[in-house]
């Protein structure tokens, strides 16, 4: 357990500071999609513009090696699908624990889809990880997301990050309810640190950085946001004015 304390002290070093997270493993899912055509370039461009966390797949880590600064910490996202399948919504695990400290994880990323006829075998999933996690002193990250039509209610939201909670996640990365008074009641009721996701891209980037804001006046633990940040030019303006927010600046 000292292992995952420390860790997580790493991650969230002060109260007042939130983790500034982006996950850059979206190339397994849906392709070399605008903005991680090339993954070394992109991760020397966020971390300048002040990201605590970067998340990649397991074979990524081979380009993300020789650019990864000391400071940031690295997660290792081990769920896969991809939208060639018919099942694309059905993540199976395709690494471990032991495969992610090797490759010198801070912390494992598992994503269940609740809401879908396979979320029993994800959940299965998510519960072998966190036992693998426990033995290993290593932070899980569970990317809890509803696949209903609507995207998830804030009932069905709320209802999802506090299964992922209890069964084991030491962080719990979701969507953004709705309101500020939504994301408020998520946040009361997870009872670990809740990472607001940013979905698909919104074109009005003053509504995107409004919805970050919101999050942390609702008690978030900080953002885990690809698409809204890694695909708009340049990034590291935004980057830094995120920086900004999540670590307490003007």
């Amino acid at each position: 357990m000292y292992g995952k304390t420390i860790r997580l002290k790493r991650l969230f070093p002060d109260p007042k500071r939130r983790l500034f997270s982006v996950p850059l493993d979206h190339a397994v899912s849906m392709g070399p999609i605008d903005g991680l055509e090339e993954l070394a370039p992109l991760a020397q461009e966020l971390q300048s513009g002040g990201v605590d966390l970067l998340i990649v797949t397991k074979g990524a880590v081979r380009e993300l090696t020789p650019v990864l600064a000391p400071h940031t910490a690295l997660g290792i996202h081990v769920s896969a699908s991809t939208s060639l399948g018919s099942t694309s919504n059905r993540k199976v695990l395709v690494g471990t624990a032991q495969e992610a400290v090797a490759l010198g994880a801070d912390l494992l990323s598992v994503q269940v889809n609740f809401g879908v006829p396979e979320e029993p075998e994800m959940l299965r999933d998510l519960g072998t990880a966190v036992d693998e996690c426990r033995q290993l002193g290593l932070p899980l990250l569970c990317m809890a997301y509803v696949k209903t039509a609507n995207g998830g209610t804030p009932d069905e939201l709320r209802h999802a990050a506090r299964a992922a909670a209890d069964t084991g996640a030491d962080i719990v990365k979701t969507s953004y309810p709705g309101s500020e008074a939504e994301f408020a009641r998520l946040c009361r009721t997870t009872p670990v640190p809740v990472l607001i996701g940013g979905g698909v891209r919104l074109d009005d980037e003053d509504r995107f950085l409004e919805i970050v804001r919101g999050t942390l006046r609702a008690g978030g633990a900080g953002i885990c946001i690809g698409r809204n940040l890694f695909q708009r030019r340049p990034i590291q303006p935004l980057a830094r004015r995120i920086s900004e927010m999540l670590h307490g600046g003007p």
